[in-house]
């Protein structure tokens, strides 16, 4: 029996809550627990969350292809995360309910189905469990009880509170995000709805509704609905058990809805929840952070469509998936068109390479610059190096020139060599990296296209010099028909289909 990948490379995590890398060791040998807090369906999935629903997705994939037994656990919030990820104010779906005028778990279903469908489109694997709040309100309950019981709660006017300050004299409240909770209080304000706490950092593991609250449920301290940070902690306990492997999120969540799970768990148990906490970093628009407030926000599906005003052409989901794996998930990613536009070029660089290995005739000897086992070594440590996929993707490239060169009988390579590099790039291209080949047609055709409208674009600037505004005006309308609009500007025309 062959040993396994995972004894045989030596993995490194960053673990958010240690601020290092540290070798990964899993509780069960050969099985991973692992949890990441998925999306509240109220909006559209945007692509700042795509980033670290793909992140992850890389994770999840590199570790089945080690050879682990993963359960991979991603929750839907369909209840209890309010406005401003505060204590108090509107339920984010109800809200959206009311907005539309629309039954919540509508509202709920249309959303999840969207972002169902996103995620397909960036081929993303599915977790293999993936539970909705509102389907675990009794496991919730049953939890805030123990935490009562172990005295870590106190119930007022039909909502039960997180007693931060007393969890603390005996724990470590705010070890995650690195806050102290002496520089919390002070700094805190009085705002609307705390004055029922014992202390501003209190937070609800079951909030009393109000007569005009859609969303409730019965429990012993009356109708309500739980929290927002309980229902992680709960969720991931049921399938992963009291202390599990990885826990993810984006760097947004670690305060402090990471934080708050950490104390719960520990509350409710005795013992940290988790071993590594991973969180994958933000994406910024043209250098500005993406906000839905300012506007400055893409949704995927507008990038694939090409309907929007920033980008000047459409992109294919593996290419926009390809473009965000070349930055490393701790790192901030800046999005813009020129950044798509080189990895568009580089992505289908990867793919006429791995498609033209079918055309080497191989030799009895390979060449001494490219040595393959060394290579495919470089790979396994660069995913090893904290799932450094930006270093992956070098060294890919180092075999494209390779390839390039033994097209060009500048180099050769034996048969057993040219399987190793095919199996490789196979492995890390599609299973690990998750891009997918059979797009590679369509980046043809639509670089052809592009070449086309290019040219009618000359054209028209032609035309307009020669003041044949008929003609100009013909090619325009002629692009729109075809679903292509071209928009002039000072540096020119640009076109999105």
């Amino acid at each position: 029996m062959s040993t396994p990948l995972y004894e045989q490379q030596s993995l490194k995590i960053y673990n958010s809550i240690s601020s290092e890398k540290e070798t990964f060791t899993s509780i069960t040998p050969g099985r991973i627990g692992l949890y990441v807090c998925g999306p509240t369906v109220y909006s559209d999935v945007h692509l700042g969350n795509c980033r670290t629903f793909i992140s992850f997705d890389l994770i999840f994939r590199y570790l089945k292809h080690l050879g682990y037994k993963v359960r991979y656990v991603r929750n839907i919030t369909d209840a209890g995360h309010l406005e401003n990820d505060a204590d108090a104010g509107e339920d984010k779906i109800s809200k959206k309910a009311r907005l539309e005028q629309l039954e919540p778990m509508e509202i709920v279903q249309k959303y999840t189905v969207g972002f169902h469908t996103i995620l397909k489109q960036f081929n993303n694997l599915p977790p293999s469990i993936e539970p909705t709040a509102t389907g675990h309100i009794l496991e919730q309950i049953e939890t805030i009880k123990t935490i009562i019981e172990n005295g870590f709660a106190y119930v007022v006017n039909g909502s039960v509170y997180f007693d931060v300050v007393k969890f603390n004299k005996s724990n470590d409240y705010g070890k995650l995000s690195g806050r102290n909770l002496e520089d919390m209080i002070n700094n805190s304000r009085t705002l609307a709805g705390q004055d029922e706490k014992r202390n501003p950092q209190d937070f609800a593991l079951w909030k009393k509704a109000e007569p005009v609250h859609i969303m409730r449920w019965p429990s012993p301290w009356g109708d309500g609905f739980p929290g927002w940070h309980l229902e992680c902690t709960v969720m991931s306990r049921k399938y992963l058990g009291d202390t599990f492997d990885i826990h993810g999120g984006g760097m947004d969540l670690k305060f402090p809805h990471h934080e708050c799970e950490i104390a719960q768990g520990e509350a409710a148990c005795g013992c940290s929840p988790v071993n590594y906490w991973m969180h994958a970093n933000m994406l910024t628009l043209n250098g500005k952070k993406m906000s839905k407030s300012t506007g400055n926000t893409l949704l995927p599906q507008e990038i694939f469509s090409g309907k929007n005003d920033i980008l000047t052409k459409s992109f294919k989901p593996t290419v926009v998936r390809f473009f965000i794996l070349q930055a490393h998930y701790r790192s901030i990613m800046d999005f813009s068109n020129d950044a798509l536009e080189a990895s568009e070029k580089g992505f289908n660089k990867l793919m006429e390479a791995i498609k033209s290995i079918e055309t080497i005739t191989p030799s009895k000897s390979t060449s001494e610059e490219f040595i393959i086992e060394a290579w495919k070594q470089r790979c396994y440590e660069a995913m090893n190096d904290d799932f450094n996929s930006p270093i992956l993707i070098s060294h890919l490239f180092e075999a494209v020139k390779f390839i390039n060169n033994l097209k060009e009988n500048k180099a050769k390579i034996t048969s057993t060599d040219l399987e190793v590099l095919k199996t490789t790039l196979d492995a890390f291209v599609f299973d690990v990296l998750g891009l997918q080949a059979n797009e590679e047609a369509g980046s043809d055709l639509s670089e052809k296209l592009d070449g086309a409208i290019e040219l009618l674009i000359e054209m028209r600037k032609e035309a307009r010099a020669n003041k044949n505004f008929a003609l100009s005006d013909q090619i325009r309308d002629t692009l729109f028909e075809q679903g292509i609009q071209l928009k002039d500007g000072r540096e020119g025309t640009t076109y999105s289909y």
